[in-house]
């Protein structure tokens, strides 16, 4: 009964192995970032982006004009200033100070942000073209070019012609 276990075993491996090896694979590759670079919305999510930066650069030159000036009054007046008067002119250039770097932190982080949020339906999007071009063109795997992971290839066929298609890009 074991004997019988193991040849069918044996049996049902080297069946499925030959069936593995008929199989024929198909593999494209894709240059990513030149797929997003030609979609057009990216274009729009790029001005939207920059005029983001654009509010917060605003918003920090202001602080820092804003700084400049009272350490300017600060230091123009500061040998006439009684030393309470003085303390509390020095904490609030101190704090104005923290803030500026607190602000700066957290622009930084919420423009990276929104490139995220704004990009994520464009990278959906290229993501889904890919997947139907494959499907439709019986691809095994696609290789992302952009990204430097295809080390050799032999006869790959370059998709992002079929996805621009797919996605009505000239």
């Amino acid at each position: 009964m074991k004997t019988l276990k193991s040849i069918l075993l044996v049996v049902a491996v080297t069946l499925s192995t030959f069936t593995f090896a008929q199989k024929s694979v198909k593999i494209g590759h894709i240059n990513s970032n030149e797929l997003l670079a030609a979609m057009p919305e990216r274009e729009t999510v790029q001005k939207q982006i920059e005029d983001h930066a654009a509010q917060l650069t605003a918003t920090m030159d202001a602080m820092r004009k804003e700084y400049d000036t009272k350490v300017g009054e600060f230091q123009a007046k500061q040998d006439v200033m009684t030393d309470i008067i003085r303390d509390n002119k020095i904490k609030e250039i101190t704090d104005l100070e923290k803030r500026i770097t607190e602000f700066q932190k957290t622009a930084q982080a919420d423009l990276q942000k929104k490139e995220e949020t704004l990009l994520q339906p464009i990278i959906d999007k290229a993501k889904k073209a890919i997947d139907d071009v494959a499907k439709e063109n019986n691809f095994t795997y696609i290789l992302d070019s952009s990204l430097g992971v295809v080390l050799y290839s032999i006869d790959s066929d370059d998709i992002l012609p079929l996805v621009k298609k797919k996605l009505n890009i000239q």
